[in-house]
């Protein structure tokens, strides 16, 4: 029996990145002072969720692999990010760097925030539907 794309595709539910901590405690309030709600999975592990948002924060870290990890968030309005990132005070408060909202070469707005752990967070407005597939 062969299984067809469009079969495994009705089954699939989310995509949850697994996301390098250097130092987990910190990682995590980092990520739950942007707005993500953290919840336990293990000691080790924690599910961090933002609405249809998702992902899971591990206690391990490997410097290279950290450098690089991109997540590219898509989200239909960029300013209450932004304006989160900056009232927060992330890149002041952990020593973050982060890239204010600018027009990319590829005409999006978009921005950037690197994590404590060096993780890159390419925050993209989409003005329209994402494309299928």
């Amino acid at each position: 029996m062969t299984v067809e794309a469009n079969d495994l595709a009705r089954t699939v539910l989310a995509t949850r990145p697994i996301v390098p901590a250097k130092d987990f405690m910190t990682s995590k309030q980092f990520y739950s002072d942007l707005g993500f709600q953290s919840k336990m999975l293990t000691d080790d592990l924690a599910e961090m969720s933002l609405g249809a948002c998702s992902f899971v924060l591990q206690n391990y870290y490997v410097r290279d692999w950290a450098d690089n990890f991109v997540i590219h968030l898509y989200v239909s309005d960029l300013r209450p990010w932004w304006d989160r990132i900056v009232a927060a005070g992330l890149a002041r408060r952990y020593g973050v760097k982060t890239g204010a909202p600018h027009r990319a070469d590829w005409g999006a707005t978009v921005a950037q925030m690197i994590d404590p752990a060096g993780v890159l967070w390419w925050l993209h407005e989409v003005q329209t539907a994402l494309p299928a597939g």
